[in-house]
């Protein structure tokens, strides 16, 4: 069974936790153990796992890959979003997480992050369980 999500993007460049609904999809599963894959169909969006308690730690990200890979730097593709996919190059379109006890085994600090870099969208993911 698989699970989509659906997120609603509301800045260019956004990291937006969603670390609750891919917990309430495991949920829906009913799988005690196993593995979670997450994985983002979009070639301008990523996906990552960082600290969740700090919001800041989100902001500080994003903030440095504007930076970094600035939005109009000269780029060549004609759609005028290069940078939003080196961005998610960098992120990769999927996660995975190990899943014990119906639990999705993070960190203390982490969280799951979907990284928007050409927003605002309407998103998803798709969210496969594997396990008994």
């Amino acid at each position: 069974m698989m699970e989509q999500i659906a997120i609603h993007t509301a800045k260019r460049v956004e990291f937006i936790d969603i670390t609750a609904l891919v917990s309430n999809a495991l949920k829906k599963t009913k799988r005690a153990d196993g593995m979670c894959v997450i994985f983002c169909p979009h070639t301008t969006a990523g996906l990552t796992i960082n600290e969740n308690a700090d919001p800041a730690v989100a902001g500080d990200i994003a903030a440095r890959l504007s930076e970094l890979i600035p939005e109009n730097a000269g780029y060549r593709h004609a759609e005028g979003n290069s940078d939003a996919h080196i961005k998610s190059s960098l992120f990769g379109s999927s996660v995975t997480v190990i899943v014990e006890k119906s639990r999705l085994m993070l960190g203390t600090w982490q969280g799951i992050y979907f990284c928007e870099s050409d927003g605002p969208r309407q998103r998803e993911v798709w969210v496969k369980i594997i396990g008994v």
